[in-house]
């Protein structure tokens, strides 16, 4: 079975790149340098043996040559240097200076060689480790002479040069990792940078702009990010303009066809059938209009960043319960500890706006309000509407709170309203550092909620 393995982000693949190109040339490296250093080595103690084991034949030739001279009583009375150990052939008899060594360790290839009458030199591996064999003719004895070399030192060198240059290896390898974090981190600070000024931006503070840069590689970036921001900021601003221009200007025919058939309605009883019922429709008309074009001068308002700037502290308990009270609401409907601190910073025009959107939506679209809340939840203050109506399709509970965003019902004509009054809600909320969305209440229908951060003051 092959574990899935999830993707990495660009900071580890920078870590691991360089520490996999580390590693690559660290054991290029530490591989040449044994391989150079354990050939050199070899070279340099093969030369000292052979020039060892001549002088040693010529030593042992020289005694030879003494007359009465016997090469088994010679062998044992021979010491060569360096700790090695000497093999004769004489005839058909063989000698050894040691019991652990003997014609045995002698390789035939060698032998051949050397009863040729030439010198030779071959490699063994013995019990203690790998040993050099050269062989010399002593032509005028008829002796064969064999010195045995152990290589133990030689070997400890190379492990112990192995074991070095291994480490330098790993070092050096911990080394590019701990590079490729200071890199990654210098590379994906600017997309850092990036990713949270675009965050700060989506939140609404438009003003946000990444710092200049003396990066000849980033100047391109940042010039283009800060100029997508300037259009952006300055098509909110023409937009949210337009809209609260247009509002303005209609108000002034809106206040003149509201005054005109409020003058009709006062002569109501003078209209004939047919024209008391085209009144009525238009009464019913306007008042929407008017909604609509309240709706659109409050959108307007929000998207102005200048016009939070009356912000304070202000109970949201308080502001409900008034609001009850203002609309004509049963003021029993708020559930509220009065002990409770429930204190915001915002600007109460909007937030009344906000809460007032709730409650008439839950008249409107929700069968009335069944209840209200105020309560304070890990550290944020949650306004609460409950409604009696058949709740919200799980499908619709984020796009009711975009603009002109309508229900089901609405959308067939059955339900009056242009879908802003949530918008509305979604959007002070968002602009004094909440938000707002919707759930199944309790007791059935849907559950409407505002939170804000409460100001302990």
């Amino acid at each position: 079975m092959r574990l899935a393995l999830g993707p990495r982000g660009l900071r580890a693949r920078i870590v691991l790149g360089f520490a996999a190109v580390t590693l690559l040339v660290s054991v290029v490296l530490v591989g040449t340098t044994f391989f150079a250093a354990r050939s050199y080595l070899l070279d340099q103690r093969e030369s000292s043996l052979t020039r060892q084991a001549f002088a040693d034949a010529n030593v042992f030739n020289s005694r030879l040559a003494t007359a009465g001279a016997d090469v088994g009583e010679l062998v044992t009375e021979l010491v060569p240097s360096g700790g090695a150990d000497v093999v004769l052939r004489s005839g058909e008899n063989w000698y050894s200076s040691s019991l652990d060594l003997g014609a045995r360790d002698v390789p035939d290839e060698l032998r051949g060689i050397v009863t040729d009458g030439s010198a030779g030199r071959a490699w063994i591996d013995t019990a203690d480790g790998p040993a050099l064999v050269v062989g010399v003719p002593l032509r005028a004895a008829g002796v064969e002479y064999y010195e045995v070399a152990p290589l133990l030192e030689l070997r400890q060198v190379l492990t112990t040069l192995s074991v070095v240059l291994g480490a330098a290896a790993i070092a050096a390898t911990a080394a590019g990792a701990g590079f490729g974090v200071w890199a990654g981190r210098r590379a994906v600070q600017p997309l850092e940078q990036v990713a949270g000024a675009a965050t700060r931006i989506a939140g609404g503070e438009l003003t946000t702009r990444l710092p200049p840069t003396d990066d000849p590689d980033l100047v391109a970036i940042v010039g283009g990010f800060n100029s997508m921001v300037d259009a952006l900021a300055a098509r909110i601003d023409r937009d949210a303009r337009f809209v609260g221009d247009v509002s303005h200007e209609l108000r002034s025919p809106l206040t003149t066809l509201v005054t005109s058939v409020e003058v009709l309605g006062a002569r109501r009883e003078e209209l004939s059938p047919r024209a008391q019922q085209a009144l009525s429709l238009v009464e019913g008309e306007l008042g929407r209009f008017r909604r609509t074009l309240d709706d659109l001068l409050q959108l307007a308002r929000l998207d102005d960043a200048q016009a939070l700037a009356a912000a304070a502290p202000l109970p949201m308990t308080a502001l409900v319960r008034e609001l009850l009270s203002v609309t004509g609401r049963d003021p029993e409907l708020l559930a509220a500890d009065p002990d409770e601190r429930t204190t915001v910073r915002v600007e109460k025009t909007s937030m009344e706006r906000a809460v007032r959107n709730l409650l008439d939506n839950a008249d409107r679209h929700g069968g009335g309000t069944v209840g209200v809340g105020v309560h304070r939840r890990d550290g944020a203050v949650v306004v609460t509407v409950d409604d009696a109506g058949p709740g919200v399709a799980l499908e619709d509970r984020e796009r009711i709170f975009e603009r002109f965003a309508r229900g089901a019902r609405a959308a067939r004509g059955s339900l009056p309203g242009a879908g802003l009054g949530l918008a509305i809600v979604a959007e002070t909320a968002a602009r004094h550092g909440g938000a707002a969305w919707v759930a199944d209440a309790p007791g059935g229908g849907a559950r409407f909620s505002l939170s804000l951060p409460v100001v302990d003051a």
